[in-house]
This record gives C-alpha cells, structure tokens and sequence, in this order.
C-alpha cells in the first residue's frame, strides 16, 4: 500500500500535468440555455394516434379491473377506461391505478383468483387460521368491571 507521501507527491504530479481544475464557482461560464418543460398532452396524442393505428375499440362498462402480481399484490383499476384490439391482441387500461395487497381486495375478487394466485390464498388462510388459534379473552381480563347486582339504581348512587 503506498504510503501518504506517495500518494501526495502523485496527487501533485497530476495538479502540474492539469492544471487548477474547477467545474464551477467564480468565473465559470454560466448556462446559456434554459431547461425546457415539456407537457406529457404530446405524448398522449402520439399514444392515441398509434392506437387508433392498431384499431382499437372502447369497451364500455367496466367497472374495475385487477392485474394480479407475483408478489401478492395487486394493481386495481377503479372505473377505467378500457380499449381493446382483438387482431392485434391488444388491451389497454388507463385511468388511476391503487398498488393494493390481495388481502385488501379478498372478498369481493375471490371469483376474478385462478390458479396463479392458489399459493396466495393458502398463505392468506394460513395467517388467518393462525389468528384464529388465538384462545380467546378469558373473564379474568374484566377485572376492572364491577360487579353489579340486581339494582343499578343502588350501585349507581354510592
């Protein structure tokens, strides 16, 4: 390993060869052009143009769509507008889209679910029935309700 002196004495070669070198500060050429901002409403009508191109169709009345991921999520499409192209073999979603868990969503897509996502609902039902085996409160955790006979009225009033 090169000692501190050799690494100073290359580092002041390397000065001498190059010269004082500075990308910035006092003296610097200032930027002469300025950053331009784009609107993204170019790419939208470049998008629908090559849609139109493949012959897409708007499919009215769907109400959500649900793209199931590998890792137990899943992307939910609330009210979308979807276009499809069946020629070309082509669908598209736009519209908002929520990155949700599959357990968020359980009950009312068990009937969208398939064989992909099989090992999914076992880990979902394992979590669940491992909940479940939880015993449940015993009376000894209401030790801070009083005992009340039979007249409210009684306990009530001391």
């Amino acid at each position: 390993m090169p000692s501190a002196e050799e690494i100073q004495a290359a580092r002041d070669k390397l000065r001498a060869r190059l010269g004082d070198t500075r990308t910035g500060g006092k003296g610097s050429a200032r930027r002469t052009k300025a950053a331009k901002h784009t609107s993204h409403a170019a790419d939208d009508k470049q998008l629908q143009a090559q849609l139109k191109r493949l012959g897409v169709n708007a499919i009215p009345g769907i109400e959500e769509v649900n793209m199931f991921k590998e890792d137990g999520t899943v992307i939910h499409f609330n009210a979308p507008k979807v276009q499809a192209s069946v020629a070309s073999n082509t669908f598209v979603v736009s519209g908002h889209a929520d990155h949700r868990k599959l357990e968020e969503l359980l009950p009312g897509i068990l009937n969208q679910l398939g064989p992909d996502n099989l090992m999914n609902l076992k880990r979902i039902a394992e979590g669940f029935s491992a909940g479940a085996g939880k015993p449940a409160a015993s009376s000894d955790d209401n030790d801070d309700i009083p005992d009340v006979g039979e007249n409210f009225e009684e306990v009530s009033k001391s």
